[in-house]
């Protein structure tokens, strides 16, 4: 399934996919250095990759929260980093209205965490034809995400990713269980470990979400090892300048050390 996301490259390959970038696109050089980074590492590790960035939050805790630059400027940068290195990029979209104005820019429409449930979001996701990467809401079970794939499927599109982020532990703290990921690949789909949210540590008092990104090679590593087809990573050069969860991020400096690492496990378990 990888293989039918348009401009893919190493396909064919043995290892998992990588879907990495900022949290957010903050600006065109921003993105620019960051993708030629990735693209790099990927291309040496034989990796399939897809370029990650948002081009607007809208799940803010504060209202004076950065939430992007604009919409159709931020687009235009996703479709600036596929055209310049001939890779694919994802974004997520919020309400049914925003996924043909998306689809027109990016190659995969991802559903976020919270909003897995919006069937008029999932229909609208799936009729553009695009790939749509549905994130497991922190809520639901792994077993029930077989709703949100009939929801896609049944709108005649086959293209759908599952994406682990993590469940909600008490108010402030979220736990993933690894069981979920062989269940969610059983239902016929390729599952993603998102290893950077499902760090986070939500609802803090100062309204600004926390996290604990030295446990994100604890999550990778124990992805791959269970099976986990992908793994979804924000990354940044700063990750304490980012201007969107940079709490949980993971430097950029650290990436091809950890996947190379990753790959390791990969081949041991093959």
């Amino acid at each position: 399934m990888i293989g039918q996301i348009e401009g893919i490259k190493h396909a064919d390959s043995p290892n998992f996919f990588l879907m990495a970038g900022p949290c957010a696109i903050e600006g065109e050089d921003m993105a620019l250095r960051i993708a030629e980074r990735i693209v790099n590492i990927t291309d040496k590790l034989d990796i399939p990759y897809i370029f990650k960035g948002s081009y607007r939050k809208a799940n803010r805790s504060r209202l004076d929260s950065f939430t992007g630059i604009g919409d159709e400027k931020a687009l235009r940068i996703l479709e600036k980093v596929k055209n310049t290195f001939g890779v694919p990029t994802v974004t997520d979209i919020h309400e049914s209205a925003e996924a043909e104005m998306a689809a027109a820019y990016v190659d995969v429409l991802q559903i976020p965490a919270f909003l897995c449930r919006q069937t008029d979001l999932l229909v609208a996701a799936a009729n553009t034809g695009k790939t749509v990467n549905i994130k497991k809401g922190q809520f639901l079970s792994a077993g029930s995400m077989s709703f949100a794939v009939d929801k896609v499927k049944e709108s005649g599109n086959s293209k759908v990713i599952l994406t682990d982020r993590g469940n909600t532990f008490g108010y402030q703290d979220l736990i993933v269980d690894f069981r979920g990921i062989p269940e969610m690949r059983s239902l016929g789909v390729p599952v993603v470990m998102d290893c950077t949210h499902s760090l986070q540590q939500p609802n803090q008092t100062s309204g600004v979400t926390g996290g604990k990104p030295a446990l994100i090679e604890t999550i990778a590593k124990a992805a791959i090892a269970v099976g986990a087809d992908g793994l979804f990573i924000e990354t940044h050069p700063a990750p304490e300048h980012a201007k969107s969860d940079g709490a949980n991020m993971l430097h950029l400096d650290l990436l091809e050390s950890l996947l190379t690492r990753l790959i390791r496990i990969r081949q041991a378990i093959i």
